[in-house]
């Protein structure tokens, strides 16, 4: 089966459908396609955030959140 003949075929289903089941539809497809960009996409921000920066955020990050409060639940 092609990729066009695919897309007729689940169109044609979804017409069909009423129009709540078509939302749901939409929602499940929405929830199967991909998301975010990929990671080459981000390599313009390199080395936009200063080292000293970064330091903090890491022990910030080491003080805050690699603990774990045996009590709190």
């Amino acid at each position: 089966m092609t990729a066009t003949s695919i897309k007729d075929n689940l169109i044609a289903q979804v017409e069909k459908l009423p129009y709540d089941l078509q939302l749901r539809v939409l929602d499940f497809v929405k929830a199967l396609a991909p998301k975010g960009v990929e990671g080459k996409s981000l390599l313009q921000f390199e080395g936009i955030i200063p080292p000293d920066d970064l330091q903090l955020i890491s022990k910030a990050i080491e003080e805050g959140c690699e603990k774990v409060d045996i009590g709190e639940w």
